[in-house]
């Protein structure tokens, strides 16, 4: 199993909202409600077995980007990746202040169970 990314060019519907989602090679998740799915242990090997929803439940500023943080429905792992420029950025704002506030004073370690 390669732990490198692997670009996979895969368009989906979205599970959550219904939405048509072109894929690109990098899209991760719904541009329009943020859902993703656990497919990937490493991004684009669609190696995991659990394939459970992920719920997008934060937003964190890396290097000057935005990352979305996504926790499984089904098995709880936590995983973050990069926004893409087509996002929600109205979702992203909210789920940005809604981290923010549910992690004021915390370290960046304490953040996530």
């Amino acid at each position: 199993m390669s732990r490198g990314f692997q670009k996979r060019v895969e368009s989906f519907v979205c599970e959550v909202c219904g939405a048509h989602v072109q894929g690109d090679g990098y899209t991760n998740h719904c541009p329009h409600c943020l859902w993703s799915k656990h497919v990937d242990v490493n991004p684009g090997d669609r190696a995991a077995q659990c394939h459970g929803l992920m719920e997008p439940i934060g937003v964190e500023v890396h290097k000057g980007r935005y990352v979305l943080i996504h926790r499984c429905t089904r098995c709880g792992i936590v995983r973050r990746n990069r926004t893409a420029p087509n996002d929600n950025f109205d979702l992203i704002v909210r789920l940005a202040e809604r981290w923010a506030w549910e992690h004021a004073g915390r370290r960046h370690d304490e953040s996530l169970p």
